[in-house]
């Protein structure tokens, strides 16, 4: 079956189409705290049923109450289709009780059955596709609201490619040439904002080699925090830490710092982009990203405890390092 067009309204919050963030109408209305009471895995598409990334959603999913899991293609062009792959899926993953409605329209995301499965899950599955279709389909709707509140309840709450993109306040779309070969126009408009701390999450990182946009939006938004996502990759995020799991890694960019750049100069006429001071950093499986501080945490934990020794380098200083 294919995707019907979404008969309902946008919820609130403009998009801005050159690059600057929008209010996050998904979370406008209500008062939220970055630190909530369920846990995000945030997976940079391409994930492996059987790998550690996507694994450890089930894992985390079945550790609560009964392992109900509740997921959504509703960013799919065909989330039928999809749902069927990720049922497959989730069977190879060892999970046992999934369910996949279908909500492929604003009239579909007002269904009160759906939203009840959604308050009643361990754990909610957002699949990739289109985040901006996503959340303007489910953004302000009954089954919208049961996601938000079924995180803030303690539910685990996972996405993929889109999906990922979708839960953060910010959302990015666009910006890199399209099948035609036509550069897009960057889009930044409103998410779900179940992640807070100013994050904006772009996925399929290294593989799509996306870090020359993820500079552009923070060039535009120095308070953003840019999460590049590799494929197969997760952030597991419980309150303000994140820990990373799966195959590859998640660059983190601060902007807060930046001295110049040449932003809008560079959107009006196209010239290379120009930044200084700007920060990034590389966080690799079994490591840990603080989102409050926007630093490793293992670095803060020095920082707390003077007389402990870290070695930063795994050779002298003096002696060159080989690249691979």
């Amino acid at each position: 079956m294919e995707r019907q067009p979404s008969s309902g309204s946008a919820p609130d919050g403009a998009a801005d189409g050159g690059g600057r963030a929008a209010p996050a109408g998904a979370a406008r209305g209500r008062r939220r705290t970055d630190e909530q009471a369920g846990t995000l895995v945030l997976i940079g598409g391409a994930c492996d049923p059987k790998g550690e990334a996507f694994g450890r959603f089930v894992e985390l999913a079945k550790g609560r109450d009964g392992g109900r899991i509740v997921g959504l293609t509703t960013a799919s062009m065909h989330p039928v289709k999809s749902a069927r792959e990720w049922l497959k899926s989730f069977d190879q993953a060892g999970a046992t009780h999934v369910e996949m409605p279908i909500i492929d329209s604003r009239d579909r995301a007002q269904d009160a059955r759906v939203a009840k499965m959604l308050l009643d899950a361990d754990g909610i599955f957002l699949g990739g596709g289109d985040q901006v279709h996503l959340v303007t389909t489910l953004g302000g709707s009954r089954v919208g609201r049961a996601l938000a509140q079924a995180y803030a309840a303690g539910a685990v709450i996972c996405g993929t490619s889109a999906g990922a993109a979708a839960l953060t306040e910010t959302i990015l779309a666009g910006g890199e040439p399209d099948e035609y070969g036509q550069m897009q126009k960057l889009h930044l408009g409103p998410g779900f904002g179940l992640l807070g701390f100013r994050a904006v999450i772009d996925t399929h990182f290294s593989q799509r080699r996306r870090l020359q946009r993820l500079f552009m939006v923070i060039a535009r938004n120095g308070d953003l925090m840019g999460l590049g996502i590799d494929e197969d990759t997760a952030m597991v995020v419980r309150g303000h830490l994140a820990e990373v799991v799966g195959h590859g890694s998640v660059t983190f960019v601060d902007g807060r710092g930046v001295r110049f750049d040449n932003a809008d100069e560079c959107r009006r006429t196209g010239v290379p982009l120009t930044l200084s001071y700007l920060r990034v950093g590389i966080v690799g499986a079994g490591y840990t990203l603080n989102l409050r501080e926007r630093e490793l945490e293992n670095i803060l934990e020095c920082r707390r405890d003077p007389e402990e020794t870290t070695v930063l380098r795994s050779q002298p200083a003096e002696a060159p390092t080989e690249v691979m």
